[in-house]
């Protein structure tokens, strides 16, 4: 049976006084007592933000700008991971010294150049999120010394599958804390103050 012809909605005039868009999502406020599952980034809701292994840095960085993001996962053409790059891989000294001791020009340094590879990555597992509090991630986000963390489960075929992020600049605009862009030592200090 052929299904009836779609009809179009009905517009409605857009007003200049009273429309408004939203600065960014509505992301709940959370205590550091709230589940952990509050501050992670769903990768089941959220298509995970990627970038090819060959891509230049001017891509990579591109590619965060438009995306809003610190950090992309890289992946080759049937999406295994193959590790992850961030923000702070592509600036500072570890683009000069890579190109350096790689004898070629800045400019052609691709990915793979400065990619953490996933043989080095850790992650924390779903099992442990899902009785976790905000409080949890922020101490383990310390500890390792780290801007991000990604969480991970397996599927019913028993593959690890990449599950969400967490993001210590996230948890602090939902923390409600105002964070300066020093660095990762800086972001947890003023976490810190802010749970004290």
């Amino acid at each position: 049976m052929k299904r009836a012809m779609h009809k179009p909605l009905k517009l409605v005039a857009v007003s200049r006084s009273e429309c408004f868009v939203p600065k960014q999502l509505n992301l709940p406020s959370v205590s550091v007592d709230s589940p952990a599952s509050h501050v992670m980034t769903d990768l089941t809701r959220i298509p995970a933000a990627v970038i090819s292994i060959n891509a230049t840095l001017a891509e990579a960085n591109q590619s965060m700008i438009h995306r809003g993001v610190r950090m992309l996962f890289v992946t080759d053409a049937a999406q295994h991971l193959l590790g992850v790059i961030t923000a702070a891989d592509l600036v500072g000294e570890k683009p000069l010294l890579t190109a350096q001791n790689g004898g070629v020009r800045r400019e052609d340094l691709l990915v793979e150049h400065l990619m953490t590879p996933v043989e080095d990555m850790e992650a924390v597992s779903m099992a442990d999120v899902s009785h976790a509090e905000v409080g949890h991630v922020v101490a383990t986000l310390k500890e390792a010394g780290r801007q991000h963390a990604i969480a991970v489960e397996q599927d019913a075929s028993g593959q690890q599958v990449l599950r969400g992020i967490f993001s210590s600049t996230q948890i602090a605009r939902q923390l409600g804390i105002q964070i300066s862009n020093v660095g990762v030592a800086q972001t947890f200090a003023q976490i810190e103050a802010a749970i004290a």
